[in-house]
């Protein structure tokens, strides 16, 4: 996979290339092919919104389904099923989805372990969602 967008901070994104729908299992592959380890599979509801935060480690998400948008400093990423999104450590963002679908991705790090620091409300974070903070 060639990047089909680089961000100046580092941010790139690599487009699904194939003329197949993916799959968890076919985005997974191509996660691993990058040398990271997922740590988690994620679905959002509808309109969600993550506050501000930045990983603490070099992140990837593996988008499966759905479409959302991550806002950085240096302007939008939109995520749709396939593609690939690597955020370099520190570089602090939030995520949106701008429509009434969920939004399914796979998370993880190179070490596999997740590292998060807050910079907003810590709202749409794996621990909001488990208590039932998103509305």
């Amino acid at each position: 996979m060639h990047p089909t967008q680089k961000l100046p901070n580092g941010v790139t994104v690599y487009k699904w290339p194939h003329n197949v729908e993916p799959s968890a299992e076919s985005v997974a592959a191509e996660m691993a092919r990058f040398g990271f380890r997922s740590y988690d599979l994620q679905t959002v509801p509808p309109w969600f919104f993550r506050s501000r935060h930045a990983h603490d480690e070099e992140e990837i998400r593996g988008a499966v389904s759905g479409v959302t948008t991550f806002h950085f400093d240096e302007g939008p990423v939109t995520l749709e099923a396939g593609d690939i999104l690597i955020i370099p450590s520190g570089v602090q963002h939030e995520v949106r989805s701008h429509n009434g679908r969920t939004f399914s991705a796979y998370k993880g790090s190179r070490s596999g372990e997740r590292h998060v620091t807050e910079h907003g409300d810590g709202r749409g974070s794996v621990e909001d969602l488990t208590r039932g903070g998103e509305s």
